[in-house]
């Protein structure tokens, strides 16, 4: 399995027992849809080993407590401490509306209501307060906010998202 094929789950903060327990930072909004899990990749050395669960539980709501098969000791578990944890990509829950995953919208095409086509997604910044589309048109980038404000609508089946952009807004950047 490669990490392009997987989405981030979280990562392993710190120790929770002297059985090699551990506890998961989780990158989600709901961490009860991680509670069902059988196993997951574990990034070591920059490639992907699954490990089995032995049991999971939530700790203090916003951490996974983790049990995996063969980490019985502290060392065990220190040896993982700091990893990043993935599953695959098919195991995202379908999204449907104007509601989407960062990954599944790069090549798609951006048209503003005013402007027409802006360009394609090449790819998504959310390292900012505001995530924001990377939109390439013609070998320079524009920056739109993703906000429920300005996006209209998402056209799966076209590849195509509709917004209403700030006026002036994309013509900053062209």
């Amino acid at each position: 399995m490669q990490k392009k094929d997987c989405f981030f789950v979280g990562k392993i903060v710190k120790k929770y027992s002297f059985k090699g327990e551990l506890l998961v930072k989780l990158d989600t909004d709901e961490p009860e849809q991680f509670l069902e899990m059988e196993s997951v990749f574990v990034e070591k050395h920059k490639n992907l080993i699954p490990f089995f669960i032995d049991s999971l539980s939530l700790h203090k709501s916003e951490l996974l407590r983790v049990k995996f098969e063969e980490v019985d000791s502290e060392e065990d578990a220190d040896s993982l401490l700091g990893s990043e944890l993935y599953l695959p990509l098919n195991l995202l829950p379908q999204l449907s509306g104007n509601t989407f995953y960062y990954h599944e919208i790069i090549g798609f095409s951006v048209n503003d209501v005013n402007f027409g086509t802006v360009g394609t997604i090449s790819g998504v910044n959310d390292s900012t307060a505001q995530a924001l589309f990377e939109i390439e048109r013609d070998g320079k980038q524009i920056l739109i906010p993703i906000s429920d404000e300005i996006i209209d609508k998402v056209d799966r089946k076209a590849k195509t998202i509709h917004i209403q952009a700030p006026e002036g807004l994309i013509d900053i950047y062209l």
